[in-house]
């Protein structure tokens, strides 16, 4: 008899359809300070409110990748080291989920961390079809205060053209001092700038989006997502 793997155990004990979310966060130096903390902070209550929705807290899986440099963090409390793209291990359904206290590192190589956000999204989905899953299209957070210090252009278009076959959701918000214009170049959105450090906010939005999202049906192409009222524009409508 073949040995179980990780995903055999998951998938037999919560048999739900999956929505994969990897959130791609910068770390950069200069996110220090209250930055650093509102977005630890924001993380932590993401984290409560989908454990709070019990449908959610089994369909909704969650990855976390850090840059720089770009790192797949542990969100299952067991570990430090980087997950690499080991798509078994690195996402674990809301219920599980234990938000990581995010340290602040070196440059903003997000070229590089988009690229790495994309193939666990695209070896995630080869673990649902081998266990028999429905699934969501996934989505991708990415949050910066700066710009690139990477090549990053093949990453951009490789992440609109995800998006333009419906492989996966780009959600781009810049901090202050984010370069917006080359945040546009990552998804087929407008990126929305972040108001002061409203990450609380922020994440309250992304948890109740995809509150909505678990309860729809698997292919829905139009889910309401919640009011954005943590950016300097409204894209709800």
């Amino acid at each position: 008899m073949a040995q179980e793997t990780l995903a055999d155990v998951e998938f037999a004990d919560n048999p739900e359809p999956r929505c994969a979310v990897v959130l791609l966060l910068d770390t950069s130096g200069s996110m220090s300070g209250r930055p650093i903390q509102e977005l630890n902070e924001g993380i932590q209550a993401f984290e409560k409110s989908l454990k709070a929705d019990k449908l959610a807290s089994l369909r909704v899986e969650i990855s976390i990748v850090t840059f720089g440099p770009v790192c797949t963090r542990d969100v299952r409390g067991e570990g430090n080291g980087d997950l690499g793209t080991d798509a078994e291990h690195a996402f674990v359904t809301a219920d599980n989920f234990q938000a990581p206290t995010l340290p602040i590192t070196g440059d903003t190589p997000m070229g590089a961390a988009m690229t790495r956000a994309l193939e666990l999204i695209r070896r995630r989905k080869e673990i649902y079809k081998t266990q028999g899953a429905e699934y969501y299209r996934p989505w991708i957070l990415l949050v910066t205060d700066g710009g690139p210090t990477d090549s990053y252009k093949t990453a951009a278009a490789t992440a609109r053209q995800a998006e333009n076959s419906n492989s996966v959701v780009v959600y781009a918000v810049g901090v202050e001092g984010a370069n917006m214009g080359t945040l546009a170049e990552f998804s087929n959105r407008q990126p929305l700038k972040l108001r002061g450090l409203a990450f609380a906010e922020l994440f309250q939005w992304l948890s109740k989006s995809l509150q909505n999202v678990s309860t729809s049906g698997v292919g829905d192409q139009q889910v309401p997502l919640a009011p954005v009222g943590w950016a300097t524009a409204d894209t709800s409508h």
